[in-house]
């Protein structure tokens, strides 16, 4: 693995610092919201319940892909990757682990949805802890493989911050790419179909819809779908053919995911929104949040 030191070929200095900055704008965002979730969930009891200890989770992971990117942002307006192969390795081992944490977190969220608005039984703790904690585990799990021998990490093209590596296109790396994309993005994706298709059928009967059953679905596939088919493009030509501008795109979209997560699962409920003032204003008393939105 070389060790960029220098403006990689088809990228211009001004190039370079401007992905830096987008890639500052949406790690610093994503840690406030996210931070902020974290700090509730911490903070106000009426939030510690089953159900959203899944959503915890999901802003756990959000934030170390903002935290990952963060670095990536760091690196870019320096103009290089400062932290040597060992460094590389251990950004894309920590990028994959949160990324995949976090697809899956979305699709057990979907799971734990349908499971309460269509069955009227609240989860129990014990299932959402085994739920946290498969998905971190096989989370970790695909994330170690690249390091054991199975696919690799190595710079994007950018050469200041480090991904799974698309470019080789030999079995190896085919093989990992397309086995992971099965088990971590379609697979949780259909599930967060299929989740909210048959809750948005359920509750159709009786009445207006209140719950959003279309947003997670389309943040999953736009968010992480590019890289996806970045992944399928990798597997199928050569990736010379592809400008190295547009193989950062899916970069800096899947960085905006826990932008997009936070507003949703966090700013977006009731509950938690109340939970989030709750804490910043520093009320005491009784709170309003048992009832889940």
């Amino acid at each position: 693995m070389a060790e960029p030191g220098h403006l990689p070929a088809g990228f211009q200095e001004l190039e370079v610092l401007t992905v830096g900055t987008v890639l500052l704008l949406e790690a610093l965002s994503g840690l406030s919201l996210n931070g902020l979730t974290i700090l509730s969930f911490c903070k106000i009891p009426e939030l510690r319940t089953p159900g959203h200890l899944l959503v915890l989770s999901l802003a756990l992971a959000d934030s170390g892909i903002s935290l990952n990117a963060l670095v990536a942002a760091m690196s870019s307006l320096r103009r290089r990757w400062p932290y040597g192969s060992d460094g590389c390795q251990a950004h894309g081992f920590q990028g994959f682990v949160t990324a995949l944490a976090s697809i899956c977190s979305c699709a057990a969220i979907a799971w734990e949805r349908y499971h309460h608005y269509c069955t009227r039984s609240r989860l129990a703790w014990s299932s959402a802890s085994a739920l946290v904690l498969f998905v971190w585990l096989s989370s970790a799990f695909w994330a170690a493989l690249p390091l054991l021998g199975w696919g690799r990490y190595n710079y994007e093209p950018l050469g200041t911050c480090c991904t799974l590596d698309y470019s080789r296109g030999d079995r190896n790396s085919t093989s990992f790419l397309l086995t992971m994309a099965f088990f971590n993005f379609l697979l949780p994706l259909f599930i967060t179909l299929t989740s909210y298709r048959l809750m948005e059928q359920k509750l159709k009967k009786k009445g207006p819809l209140q719950v959003n059953t279309t947003l997670p679905a389309r943040t999953l596939l736009l968010g992480w779908g590019p890289y996806a088919l970045l992944y399928l493009c990798a597997a199928a030509t050569d990736m010379t053919s592809i400008s190295p501008r547009l193989q950062m795109v899916p970069a800096l979209v899947a960085k905006a995911v826990p932008i997009i997560n936070a507003c949703h699962y966090a700013l977006g409920s009731e509950v938690v929104r109340g939970g989030i003032w709750q804490y910043l204003s520093r009320q005491r008393g009784e709170s309003p949040l048992r009832a889940r939105d």
